[in-house]
């Protein structure tokens, strides 16, 4: 096996020049670094990480605990994320939740034994009680999508209240007052968040709140089809639904279907996050959406701020706003249901 002596040998240099050149540090002239890289080419010759980490106290990763990596707006997130890590050198280990809470501190609890540096974290619940695992081990964690109670800990997320407000008063300004809204799990900051969204338009425009029609479950796609066969069996069914996720309007329009109903002829639904293109014959959904490569890349660039000497800096918490697009699945309410 080729070593940094033998890397050394061949470029006519000191083992100490080649392990400067390796690590980026000291000063090196152009020259000498030309041969070091040059005899690491031709001896194929590849630094032994885990050495240089244990004496930098650097693994030179960070995580990124999510809670759905099917769905692309998480997706997107890890995009925007690496983006920014793999530049700086930094490598990224993902880890899926499934909105477990125990399934997350698992992953913290992996992490931390593979020494990570730091981590970006979509927490399963508000408490979180992987925030205090790594601020333990003096481990920088930057919290993403959600808001804990934890406090003093960096938060980048999109404005989940605001964007399911500006849903419901578009719902409202064709003319529903029967609308639904199907959130994620109750104990979720997007859910409550977007509930109270959803709450605050009505109450703006003087449309009483129904508490039938508000139902809390998952951010899955069976669980948007269960919370919607609930509320289509209604004795006084909605003409409108707020979907709190896009997977929540994937099974909303199977539920829709399978009683007879057509989007947006007899209802008309609404979502946060739009469905992948493959998902739907054309864009249709009307949506509120989030930029999630953004969020992602800002995340990573608060946690590296930190790593690299930001540890006394004030928590921060970023709100990027989300966009509205209006399309096709929203329209007036038929059959002179808007009252």
């Amino acid at each position: 096996m080729t070593t940094i002596s033998d890397v050394a040998r061949r470029a006519g240099v000191s083992a100490m020049t080649v392990s400067r050149v390796i690590n980026g540090s000291g000063h090196t002239s152009p020259d000498a670094r030309a041969r070091v890289e040059q005899a690491i080419a031709e001896l194929g010759y590849v630094p032994n990480a885990v050495a240089r980490h244990l004496r930098s106290k650097r693994s030179k990763t960070i995580g990124l605990v999510i809670t759905d990596i099917t769905n692309p707006f998480f997706t997107s997130i890890a995009r925007g994320a690496e983006d920014v890590a793999g530049p700086h050198g930094f490598g990224v280990l993902f880890c899926n939740t499934d909105e477990s809470e125990a399934d997350e501190v698992a992953y913290v609890s992996m992490l931390l034994q593979r020494q990570i540096d730091g981590v970006l974290l979509v927490p399963a619940s508000a408490s979180s009680r992987s925030i205090k695992l790594l601020r333990d081990r003096h481990v920088p964690v930057v919290v993403l999508d959600r808001r804990v109670r934890a406090p003093s800990v960096d938060v980048v997320r999109g404005d989940s209240e605001g964007g399911a407000y500006g849903l419901v008063r578009h719902l409202v300004s064709l003319g529903h007052r029967r609308i639904a809204a199907l959130a994620g799990p109750r104990e979720v900051s997007t859910s409550i968040d977007r509930v109270e969204g959803y709450q605050r338009a009505l109450a703006d425009v003087g449309v009483p709140l129904d508490p039938d029609l508000v139902r809390f479950g998952g951010y899955q796609e069976a669980a948007g089809h269960a919370m919607a066969r609930e509320v289509l069996a209604h004795a006084q069914p909605p003409t409108a639904i707020f979907a709190g996720n896009n997977f929540i309007a994937a099974g909303v329009l199977a539920a829709v279907r399978e009683c007879g109903l057509r989007v947006p002829d007899d209802i008309s639904l609404v979502a946060f996050d739009d469905l992948p293109s493959a998902w739907t014959a054309d864009p249709f959904l009307t949506v509120a959406v989030q930029p999630a490569y953004e969020l992602g890349r800002r995340a990573a660039e608060l946690l590296l701020e930190r790593l690299h000497g930001g540890e006394a800096r004030p928590a921060r918490e970023v709100v990027l706003p989300v966009e509205l697009l209006v399309r096709r699945s929203s329209g007036p309410p038929q059959h002179g249901l808007a009252a």
